[in-house]
């Protein structure tokens, strides 16, 4: 059951196959048997359980309130959640509860779903790999798959060479690769959804900006953040994302009349499409295999029937240092609320207001965010404002007429790697700076927040080396839905492999039927 997509479980639970509370039940398991995963940081165990018996009611009366009905859902731990503490993976934030849920968050819960806990990130969500948070890294689960163990010879026993999530939604995402949960949010700048999903092989969406609310969820960089979805494939993304798309009064960037997302077609006119092939995106550092398979899935349009053409995006080679400058300087601002004053931490320093902000500060943030807030207030300088901040505005707008322009040529999506790598081991990835590594992991999927447009990393292969490789497809602004009609025609296509963890098939959590996961308990009861 834990094993099937979001879909067939909702019609389980209307058919009697499997209560809420079961299927809550058997994720919490999962939980505690997947815990060195470290994919959550609060487990809200008894608040999931108080859902499921309200959901259970809901089904026995016949008021089923939809597809998420009963549903066990992971949230990413910078959404604010009532009652539920929410750390944002810093000091900071230690033992900070929310008095109200983000707009996102709420949504799901009236839609009847199940908050299984909230997961593990980079702290600030200022990372691509889940790994400088104060409650450790997030381990990809991927390294304890049975394909990843017999193409790389690792010993199942030796845990040294884990590999990471990419980040910095990676909780999330190691949640949902996991089986611990069916859906799961993340927060999406600058690719921390898509990065992760492509790591753990499992479908990242990042919706237009103005689609979803942003209310409650703790800000990074207001004009780039959105909440971004993790599942298993894409029809349940469109779910998903169905409930949660619509305008909020709380929020005043989300659109009024948004076309909301309905049930995605099964069937489409592939030859009707126009696939664009940026040729900025080819650059050297991308591996031969990502390389491969990326011309494999143009190949793939293009036999049936697409039109596939190269396409430029001539300022791209910018939008790192662009996205540098304006994301640092959005940090600087937004962090000056953590002042040990209103919430979170405050240090017991008392010589003076400034000596208390000071050693406020040093104590509840890390490295890699003092470093953020550091360059932003730099860019933002009086006498560099003008060099560096106005000049980064100004390159965006570029950026985004770079879209604008492919898009107007007759372009309905472009097609492009998602990350440079497959995932790669911990100690290979702290070999260099915060800054190098996001700067590199985040080069596919930076610009598309620049443009607010919609973007979805969908799994298609494993590597040599047994390890998922993603590829993203980009659309139009606000045509999410015919984005992830064109993603669902690619997904039946490439036919991704289920990840086979060992330890749980051997204890019978898992079975694998058919080329499908099911749980051994429910699906036998």
């Amino acid at each position: 059951m834990l094993g099937r997509t979001l879909r067939e479980v909702s019609a389980a639970l209307k058919q009697g196959q499997v209560t809420p509370t079961e299927l809550c039940k058997k994720c919490f398991a999962l939980i505690k048997k997947t815990k060195y995963l470290n994919a959550y940081i609060t487990v809200s165990e008894e608040v999931a359980l108080k859902q499921a018996e309200e959901s259970e009611k809901r089904y026995k009366q016949g008021q089923c309130l939809g597809h998420l009905d009963g549903i066990p859902v992971a949230v990413k731990d910078n959404f604010s959640t009532a009652g539920i503490e929410t750390t944002c993976a810093s000091n900071m934030l230690k033992g900070y509860i929310p008095p109200y849920n983000a707009t996102v968050v709420q949504k799901l819960l009236d839609q009847g779903a199940l908050l299984m806990g909230k997961t593990n990130l980079d702290e600030f969500a200022m990372g691509s790999g889940s790994t400088d948070g104060v409650f450790g890294p997030v381990k990809n689960p991927w390294t304890y798959s049975k394909q990843y163990r017999e193409r790389s010879r690792q010993d199942a026993q030796e845990d040294s060479h884990w590999l990471i999530t990419g980040g910095s939604s990676g909780g999330s995402a190691a949640a949902v690769a996991a089986f611990t949960c069916f859906a799961a949010l993340g927060s999406d700048t600058g690719g921390s959804t898509r990065n992760p999903a492509a790591h753990c092989g499992i479908v990242g969406f990042k919706p237009s900006y103005g689609l979803v609310s942003r209310h409650g969820l703790i800000p990074l960089v207001n004009s780039m953040d959105v909440p971004g979805i993790f599942t298993r494939c894409v029809d349940d993304t469109a779910i998903v994302l169905g409930a949660l798309a619509g305008h909020d009064p709380k929020d005043s960037t989300t659109v009024k009349d948004p076309v909301k997302p309905a049930m995605i077609p099964s069937v489409m006119d592939v030859s009707r499409l126009c696939i664009g092939i940026p040729k900025e995106y080819l650059v050297p550092e991308l591996s031969s295999e990502v390389r491969s398979l990326w011309s494999q899935a143009a190949d793939l349009f293009e036999s049936e029937g697409a039109k596939v053409i190269e396409v430029s995006l001539p300022h791209t080679c910018y939008s790192i240092v662009c996205y540098h400058v304006l994301c640092t300087s959005e940090v600087a601002s937004n962090m000056a609320r953590f002042d040990g004053l209103q919430y979170g931490h405050r240090s017991g320093v008392d010589v003076s207001t400034e000596a208390m902000y000071a050693a406020t500060r040093q104590e509840g943030f890390n490295d890699v965010v003092r470093g953020r807030i550091l360059s932003g207030n730099f860019f933002l300088l009086k006498e560099n404002y003008e060099n560096y901040f106005v000049k980064a505005q100004k390159v965006r707008r570029l950026i985004v007429k770079d879209f604008v322009n492919v898009f107007e040529s007759g372009v309905d999506v472009l097609l492009t790697p998602t990350t440079l790598t497959e995932a790669v081991p911990y100690l290979e990835f702290i070999k260099e700076d915060n800054r190098t590594r996001s700067a590199q992991d985040d080069i596919f999927t930076q610009a598309v927040n620049m443009a607010g447009l919609p973007a979805v990393s969908v799994p298609v292969a494993l590597s040599n080396q047994g390890l998922p490789i993603g590829l993203q497809l980009i659309g139009r602004a606000f045509c999410d839905q015919q984005l992830l009609t064109v993603a669902k025609w690619f997904e039946k296509q490439v036919q991704f492999p289920v990840i086979q963890l060992e330890d749980l098939m051997a204890d019978g959590s898992l079975v694998l039927e058919n080329g499908k996961l099911t749980s051994a308990s429910l699906t036998q009861g």
